[in-house]
């Protein structure tokens, strides 16, 4: 019988995508993918760095794999695992622990799959990290993430991606459009293109500095390719967001009117200790000429709540600020200290009480945003693409501009693009819509 093998992400759409490449090996090996809940020979996690609580979890789902088969052999990868390897082989249950450039040749190191009395690891130096390997995820989805980029060069005072990922690093331009041909054969309508600093593509696929391509030429060249039906941009900094790219989206066959660009801070103080390479008028700049170029465009934020420094007047300053800007929605961040960051040795930490507080508040404040941006939607003509899962009697999908509707459930609309209008906004905050054409279920 073929051993069966079970995978666990934890963390960003990239490490979704790097799992997707992993699992793909396995298969290539004669391993059978089982779901995590169920018994497998060998379970690995896909781990992330970026926040205390990813650490926390780890140790759990170490435990649920355990908990379903004690013989079960547990790999870790990934970006905790590459910062603190030996903190994850220490973890009881752990047979062994692969970093940034072994996660990929993970089969190599499998020999009897028999439970090691200690966690073995094989993790590089960072500077070890210097070339690229391309991945996209599909499977278990409507869409599919597109690995186009690794790494990060910027030294953001309270990040660890740089130390688990390396240099900054790019697909060849023909890779990249190679595998989201792949991706379109599969009948996925959607590619969410993906990496750690995605506007900085271009970089060869070993660092080297000067780009072969920029990210702009990336976009023209993806929209393109015959068969993909949406493309989405994922987090992108805003001074890499250029004028062309805004524009060309608002006029692109495939290119959807949704951009997710990371904020931090609402305060230049906050933001220079933070070493952004930006201070937030250059932030309403691009917001300004997205929704000129896209006034129904939708606006995601990244913003880190308690950072050393971070006042109740500096923390008001981040507040009014997104109050007063047209975005639809937040992602918050509550700042937690990581080892070998700058950050971390920073005066003026900032209680956790406090932060929670804060957090809470600008949650509300991404709730209230996101009404009003869907709000503003009603009566509008969009193309819906529904999701695969029926949650109590309801499927769910979401507009080009990343409005999240629902209706009863019906198989037939799965994975299918229709177009509708929205009418009205239901008691749970998602937005019911009547059909403007027949059915199309291919």
């Amino acid at each position: 019988m073929n051993k069966k093998v079970a995978f666990y992400t934890l963390g960003c759409k990239l490490n979704f995508s790097e799992t997707s490449t992993i699992a793909r090996n396995f298969s290539s090996e004669g391993f059978e993918r089982v779901d995590f809940k169920e018994k497998a020979d060998i379970y690995v996690i896909n781990t992330c760095s970026v926040t205390e609580n990813a650490d926390k979890r780890f140790k759990s789902i170490v435990k649920q794999a355990q908990k379903i088969n004690p013989d079960a052999f547990v790999a870790a990868v990934g970006c905790y695992a590459q910062l603190k390897p030996q903190e994850l082989a220490d973890v009881d249950g752990v047979d062994l622990v692969l970093g940034a450039t072994e996660k990929f040749k993970i089969t190599d190191y499998l020999n009897d799959l028999s439970k090691n009395d200690m966690g073995e690891v094989h993790s590089c130096e960072i500077q070890e990290a210097d070339f690229y390997v391309g991945s996209y995820s599909f499977g278990d989805r409507t869409r599919a993430f597109l690995k186009v980029q690794d790494g990060c060069d910027y030294k953001c005072t309270y990040c660890t991606i740089p130390l688990a990922r390396g240099i900054s690093r790019s697909d060849t331009l023909e890779n990249v459009l190679q595998n989201a041909k792949e991706i379109s054969a599969k009948n996925i309508k959607e590619i969410v293109l993906t990496g750690v600093n995605i506007g900085d593509y271009g970089k060869g696929e070993f660092g080297n500095k000067k780009h072969e391509h920029t990210f702009y030429e990336l976009v023209k060249a993806l929209d393109d390719v015959e068969g993909i039906e949406r493309l989405r941009i994922s987090s992108i900094e805003p001074n890499l967001l250029k004028n062309e790219t805004i524009e060309f989206v608002s006029t692109s066959k495939t290119f959807v009117p949704h951009f997710h660009v990371p904020l931090q801070s609402g305060s230049n103080e906050l933001l220079k200790l933070m070493r952004r390479r930006y201070m937030k008028e250059l932030y309403i700049d691009r917001v300004a000429k997205i929704k000129e170029t896209m006034p129904h465009a939708c606006i995601g934020v990244d913003v880190i709540v308690g950072f050393p420094g971070e006042t109740n007047e500096l923390f008001l300053e981040t507040y009014n600020f997104l109050n007063e800007l047209d975005i639809s929605y937040l992602h918050v961040f509550t700042y937690s200290e990581r080892d070998n960051t700058v950050a971390a040795s920073l005066d003026g930490i900032v209680p956790k009480k406090v932060r929670a507080k804060r957090s809470k508040m600008l949650r509300g404040l991404s709730a209230k945003k996101r009404r009003a941006f869907y709000e503003g939607q009603i009566g509008s003509s969009r193309t819906v693409l529904f999701e695969g899962e029926n949650k109590e009697g309801y499927i769910h999908g979401f507009t080009e501009n990343y409005v999240k509707v629902k209706a009863p459930w019906n198989p037939d609309l799965v994975n299918t693009l229709q177009a509708v209008r929205l009418t009205e906004i239901d008691e749970d905050g998602l937005v019911r819509f009547e059909f403007t054409k027949q059915l199309i279920t291919s």
